[in-house]
C-alpha cells in the first residue's frame, strides 16, 4: 500500500497497461480481461488485475501529465514489483503522415521537462523505451497484420501553448512526429529503476488538419492499439 494505491503488495501483474484516463482503464478491464478484480480506486485512479488468454495482466490509469504518471509508475515499479509498463494513450499528430486513429510506437521521446533533472540530476532531453518491449509490440502488430508506425514523440508539460504553431519548430528541430504528456517520465523511471517501459499511442487529433476524435472515441475506439498491446503480452 502507498499513499496513492490501496492495493496489497501482490495485487498487480508483472505487466501493466497504463492509459491516462481511469475510465479507459475500466473499459479495457471490462472488455478485454477475464477474472477481473478492481485493486485500486484511491482518487478514482482505477486499477484492475485479470488475465488475457490466461496471462496475468493489470491495467491502471496514470492521470494526465508527467507528475501523475511519475508517481504511479514509480510506485508500481518500486513497491509492487511490476517489471513492464506499456503506456496506451492518445497523441496529437505533428506530421501530415499521421492520420486520425493511426497507431504509433515511440522509439524515443523528447521533452523540455525538468523531470529528469529534478528526479536524479539527468538533464538529457531524450529518453528511450525498452528495446525488448518495443520489439514485442512490433512483432505483435506484424502477426496481427495491423499497421504500426514508429517515431520520436514529444512529451510536453503544456497542453495549451501561446503559439499554436510552435509544434512546427519541434517537428523540424527534434523530428518529433506527435505529442503526448506522459512517456518521458515513464521512460525515465524505468531507466532509473532498471525496469521496462514502452509507449503505444493512437492519434486522437491532428495539429496539421485540426481533426479531432470525440471524448467518447478516446475512451472506446482505440481497439487496434489494445489488440497490439494485449497480443504482445499473450506471446511473451
Amino acid at each position: 500500500m502507498t499513499p496513492h494505491i490501496e492495493a496489497p503488495s501482490s495485487a498487480f501483474a508483472k505487466t501493466v497497461l497504463m492509459p491516462g484516463d481511469p475510465l479507459r482503464a475500466k473499459f479495457i478491464a471490462e472488455h478485454y480481461l477475464e477474472n477481473v478484480q478492481q485493486v485500486n480506486q484511491v482518487r478514482n485512479m482505477f486499477a484492475y488485475t485479470g488475465t488475457y488468454k490466461g496471462v496475468p495482466v493489470s491495467v491502471m490509469g496514470s492521470g494526465m501529465g508527467m507528475p501523475s504518471i511519475g508517481i504511479y509508475s514509480w510506485e508500481l515499479y518500486n513497491v509492487y514489483g511490476v517489471e513492464n509498463i506499456i503506456r496506451v494513450g492518445s497523441c496529437g499528430a505533428y506530421s501530415a503522415d499521421l492520420n486520425l486513429y493511426d497507431v504509433l510506437l515511440a522509439d524515443r521521446v523528447f521533452s523540455e521537462s525538468t523531470f529528469g533533472t529534478v528526479q536524479n540530476g539527468d538533464p538529457d532531453p531524450f529518453r528511450m523505451p525498452s528495446a525488448a518491449l518495443n520489439q514485442r509490440l512490433l512483432s505483435s502488430a506484424d502477426t496481427l497484420s495491423l499497421p504500426l508506425q514508429t517515431g520520436t514523440v514529444h512529451s510536453c508539460d503544456v497542453f495549451y501553448r501561446q503559439d499554436p504553431d510552435d509544434y512546427l519548430r519541434i517537428l523540424h528541430t527534434h523530428h518529433a512526429v506527435a505529442v503526448e504528456m506522459e512517456a518521458f517520465a515513464l521512460f525515465h523511471n524505468a531507466q532509473v529503476l532498471g525496469k521496462h517501459a514502452a509507449c503505444l499511442l493512437t492519434v486522437s487529433d491532428s495539429l496539421v488538419t485540426a481533426e479531432a476524435a470525440s471524448a467518447e472515441a478516446r475512451q472506446t475506439a482505440f481497439t487496434r492499439m489494445m489488440e497490439i498491446a494485449l497480443h504482445s503480452i499473450s506471446r511473451a
